[in-house]
């Protein structure tokens, strides 16, 4: 497999920061998710917070680098070629998702700062990117927590659509972005 993308499947740059990227919102998800098993102030909740917290902004510099991959790279065709409005929806589809991989930890850092705090970031504290204001805050962890639930939404359609071109359409949609195996 070739670092850089091919005429019909992405490169393994490509495959490794899209399965990565799955693994880390998983991770995110799951971390936000299972903080209200445990009551607060509690050791764990703490730390699913912080994992919550350095775990989005790994997001976040993943997907600027996944998108500065995708921008110097051309994306492999899809054979047979899907019609005009599904790869417009595609399309669609594909800006909101890097919109939501980097407004998302943007949003959770901007919150943290009206919250008066630091964005722990492995062993770094991050400075905040806006003065401690408790409105803002609210109105932040408002919208971060609404965009956070339309993102399970999101990614299940982008999983659906994927899914859809898979077994329905049976194009190599879905083969163009799997890991291949090593050639002996």
């Amino acid at each position: 497999m070739t670092l850089r993308n091919t005429r019909t499947h992405y490169g393994s740059l490509a495959v490794a920061l899209h399965w990565a990227m799955l693994v880390l919102i998983a991770a995110v998800y799951l971390c936000i998710e299972m903080r209200g098993y445990f009551p607060k102030g509690s050791a764990a909740r703490d730390a699913l917070k912080t994992w919550h917290f350095m775990l989005g902004l790994s997001v976040f510099v993943l997907a600027t680098l996944r998108l500065a991959v995708h921008l110097t790279d051309t994306p492999p065709g899809i054979a047979p070629e899907p019609v005009r409005w599904q790869r417009l929806a595609a399309r669609g589809v594909h800006v909101l998702l890097y919109g939501f991989m980097l407004g998302m930890p943007l949003l959770g850092w901007l919150l943290l700062g009206a919250e008066g705090k630091t964005a722990p970031f492995f062993g770094l504290q991050l400075p905040s990117l806006v003065a401690q204001d408790p409105a803002l805050a609210d109105r932040l962890e408002e919208i971060h927590e609404t965009i956070g639930t339309a993102g399970y939404g999101l990614i299940g359609l982008h999983a659906a659509a994927a899914l859809f071109h898979h077994a329905i359409r049976r194009d190599d949609t879905l083969r163009r972005m799997l890991p291949r195996p090593r050639r002996a």
